[in-house]
């Protein structure tokens, strides 16, 4: 929580300043309200301290112009005894509190610090009420009852209010752009713009152009002003997909951006202020990468801040049944095709399959058993010739084994003891189940 002061004796505001720090408050101070004000947004995580007699804007023209801002923030007016009835009409007008001068370090401490209570008080509900508004909403765009899912969509509905830049890691097909809309959506950034740019899709030739924008004459064919990417994020997130593929000599320029929040257009000297979330993605680890100097380090620890990890496909499979079924009635209806029923026969041949596409390649599959595309097709969709047939519990749960064993090996690059400890089961029963399987170390082994 922060506390905006503002006093345009420099006396006393040094004084004020202290006294709230030794209280243990982080406190910005002003001589004039102007420059306080452009500090608050809405939602803003603190209060505002005034003296009412100031130079040009006053306290009370201050309060009112934070209150149309934000209609719950607390502020405390600082008067002289001449002003009580002013200060008692303006408690009336939605003051939090007033203080006459002259005034002990205590007494303004106490006062502050009691409106910084509330006010935590009242963001904490507004973030509680904004979770159970958008909880349903969650659910029904990242779908699945996993816990893994379950862990990140409470995370992104705790994360999606902070400003704090994220980083996201998932393999290919994840879902790390739609934890990104998630993120934006459910934050009171939402409103604004989510501005997408893959880093490796752009060619560095005009990359500069492309996300800082251009002045008209900066190059040939520029005839005009363009507002770039980063610009078009204002108030909203910036959405950096494919990070690591961003090569260096502009992660330095992005790395500018990420730490003052002001860019300069192609052609201009004129630093440009924006306010924007910035949520990135890697399918790389980034960290790594500095390491081995293929990625900027400084960049690296300035986007590390909140990491979300996405689980890839294989290490959520009770999600796949209902995620193909999701699919499949999506492409139906866009298809116009009636929606196919789903043999167990073949439920059973997707919960087996590892899925190195995740959850791209389960909508691509879904797509195709609408089309009837199934045969001559590797993976789930070439499983055995459909039936209605039931198929035993125990057949269903030993595919399953089978591919939880399969995945270790592969993960462990054949190593027997590190799967056996990574299961949690004897050598000799692992080997017993291997040869039930059909699985051999060898098979995996780099």
């Amino acid at each position: 929580m922060k506390v905006l002061l503002i006093e345009d004796e420099p006396a006393v505001r040094a004084g004020s300043a202290q006294a709230l720090e030794l209280a243990g408050l982080e406190v910005e101070a002003f001589a004039s309200a102007a420059p306080a004000l452009a500090r608050i947004t809405p939602g803003f995580a603190g209060v505002v301290v005034s003296d009412v007699r100031l130079p040009g804007m006053s306290g009370l023209e201050l309060m009112a112009a934070a209150k149309a801002i934000d209609p719950q923030l607390p502020v405390v007016l600082v008067t002289g005894h001449g002003d009580i009835s002013m200060a008692v009409g303006a408690m009336r007008s939605g003051a939090y509190d007033f203080i006459t001068k002259p005034y002990s370090s205590e007494q303004l401490a106490e006062v502050v610090q009691r409106a910084v209570e509330t006010r935590s008080l009242m963001l904490e509900v507004a973030a509680l009420r904004h979770r159970i508004a958008h909880g349903e909403g969650i659910e029904a765009t990242l779908l699945g009852d996993s816990a893994p899912m379950r862990e990140l969509r409470r995370l992104i509905l705790d994360l999606a209010d902070q400003p704090a830049d994220v980083l996201i890691y998932g393999e290919t097909g994840t879902g790390k752009e739609m934890v990104a809309r998630c993120l934006h959506q459910f934050s009171r950034r939402g409103q604004r713009n989510l501005v997408a740019i893959n880093c490796g899709a752009v060619p560095e030739t005009i990359f500069e152009s492309e996300v800082f924008g251009h002045e008209a004459g900066s190059f040939t064919g520029a005839a005009r002003r363009q507002v770039g990417k980063i610009e078009h994020a204002d108030g909203g997130t910036l959405f950096l997909d494919e990070i690591e593929s961003l090569p260096m000599a502009l992660q330095v320029k992005l790395l500018r951006v990420l730490q003052e929040r002001c860019f300069e257009r192609l052609g201009s000297n004129t630093p440009v202020p924006v306010d924007l979330r910035v949520i990135a993605a890697s399918k790389a680890d980034l960290k790594a990468w500095s390491e081995q100097q293929k990625f900027r380090g400084d960049l690296y620890y300035r986007l590390n801040l909140i990491v979300l990890n996405l689980p890839p496909l294989r290490e959520r499979r009770e999600d796949i049944p209902l995620l193909f079924q999701h699919f499949l009635l999506g492409a139906a209806a866009r298809y116009n095709r009636p929606a196919p029923e789903v043999p167990r026969a073949l439920t059973q041949s997707l919960m087996a399959h590892a899925w190195p596409g995740n959850v791209r390649e389960l909508r691509n599959m879904a797509e195709r058993f609408v089309l009837g595309l199934c045969g001559g097709v590797e993976g789930p969709l070439a499983a055995p010739a459909v039936t209605s047939a039931p198929v035993p519990l125990a057949e269903q749960v030993a595919c399953f084994e089978r591919a939880v064993i399969e995945q270790e090996l592969r993960q462990a690059g054949g190593s027997v003891s590190a799967v056996s400890a990574a299961l949690a089961v004897p050598k000799q029963t692992l080997y017993y189940k291997m040869q039930k399987y059909g699985l051999t170390a060898e098979g995996y082994k780099a």
